[in-house]
């Protein structure tokens, strides 16, 4: 037989005695670890269900809304309140911007939030014959895209009154 432990009985009771203690810690991990498992789970039960619209808020004391969000959506930044669905439509409604990611306003209904319809232009093949040129005497985007560096737009997306070619948006 295979006889690997020690043949007096100091040592043996000293091994008993190591052995029993290794096994209360390993008891108490085990009773922490169940613990711990059975309070993650009540609160998995207990948590409160996410709201169903949030609105995103600005900086600064007053906080103004800046965008309506769905309930779950991750684009809604760290400050934000959490409204019913009958202030999500007169938010929308006033003007408030819908979140481009979740898209709200699909989500409650509302077709068409704009005010006027908008007025497009196509570039031309010779960009610079047709531009869009306002009334100031600037053009879409002139200076920004100037210091981004971006290529021309394909519209033109200023409502009249404005000067170049344009079609309307069927």
């Amino acid at each position: 037989m295979f006889d690997d432990l020690p043949p007096d009985l100091d040592r043996l009771h000293t091994l008993r005695v190591w052995h029993t203690m290794w096994l209360q810690r390993i008891d108490a991990k085990i009773a922490a670890l169940t613990r711990r498992q059975t309070e993650e789970e009540r609160g998995r039960r207990n948590r409160p269900a996410p709201p169903e619209w949030i609105v995103e808020l600005g900086i600064g004391e007053r906080r103004p809304p800046l965008r309506v969000h769905a309930g779950d959506c991750h684009m809604a930044g760290k400050r934000h309140r959490p409204v019913d669905r009958d202030e999500a439509r007169r938010l929308l409604a006033t003007g408030l911007t819908a979140c481009g990611h979740c898209r709200p306003d699909s989500l409650l209904g509302i077709t068409d939030l704009s005010p006027a319809r908008v007025l497009r232009t196509r570039w031309p093949a010779d960009r610079s014959a047709g531009r869009c040129q306002h009334a100031d005497g600037t053009r879409n985007g002139d200076r920004f895209r100037r210091a981004v560096r971006l290529p021309r737009p394909l519209f033109c997306l200023t409502p009249m009154p404005h000067t170049g070619p344009h079609r309307q948006r069927p």
